[in-house]
């Protein structure tokens, strides 16, 4: 870890909105693997301790129990970086979108661990991370995608390209989101309506870590596959298929 990403016990409790005693509760309960240990036995945390405390606020926002969250985090791969927790939490906080906060600039920024300049902001809210409000220091954030989009800052790619690409995310995770909402209604059956919706909000909250890592996990190897039959000139692989 760089020095910019080595916190303190204090500093990722703060960073993360819980408290030290929390951190070290999840660290016993094993949610939370071990700091690195600096001079003086001093433990350092990195930016996959914080991914991972964001990615079981979440969880718990949805309602799974501590249990369910240890079964959750058990099935994630060893080593699993920052970013890919991201989008865990990212999918997991879009099954039921959080409500968009008001913050100013210096929450903003202390929240995302770092200064944005003028340009930044305008990357955010052409990302539909946040929008202008009426005060020019005053933001309204989309918390379940705030962190993916400050990471988005840094990859060196065009804002147009950056767009392009959410754009494709976003027609494709609705399809998935029409198709999965119609099997969970054919599963339901005939029911009245009350019924009908309350069958179908169980179903979809006890199947939604299962279709979290199904998602993640079939992107990701799709992805692969198409990068690497890229890079071997195959046929059509850049074609747009």
């Amino acid at each position: 870890m760089t020095g910019q990403t080595r916190l303190t016990v204090d500093e990722l409790a703060a960073r993360a909105g819980v408290t030290v005693r929390t951190v070290r509760f999840y660290g016993t309960k094993g949610l939370l693997p071990p700091p690195q240990l600096g001079p003086r036995r001093v433990g350092h945390y990195g930016p996959e301790h914080l991914a991972r405390l964001a990615l079981i606020e979440e969880l718990q926002h949805q309602g799974l129990t501590l249990a369910a969250i240890e079964r959750y985090l058990e099935q994630l791969p060893p080593g699993i970086s920052a970013h890919d927790l991201a989008i865990h939490r990212a999918l997991v906080a879009s099954w039921v979108p959080e409500d968009a906060a008001e913050v100013t600039l210096e929450q903003l920024e202390r929240r995302t661990g770092r200064a944005l300049t003028g340009e930044d902001v305008d990357r955010l809210a052409a990302m539909g991370v946040l929008e202008r409000t009426g005060d020019a220091e005053v933001f309204r954030v989309d918390p379940g995608i705030l962190h993916l989009g400050v990471r988005l800052l840094d990859v060196p790619i065009t804002l147009e390209a950056v767009l392009a690409s959410r754009e494709v995310v976003l027609e494709h995770a609705r399809a998935a989101a029409r198709e999965l909402s119609r099997l969970f209604r054919a599963e339901v059956g005939d029911a009245s309506a009350t019924e009908d919706i309350a069958a179908v909000k169980s179903l979809s909250a006890s199947m939604q870590p299962l279709v979290v890592q199904a998602l993640v996990t079939a992107f990701q190897r799709t992805l692969k596959e198409e990068l690497r039959a890229w890079f071997d000139g195959e046929p059509g692989a850049q074609s747009g298929r």
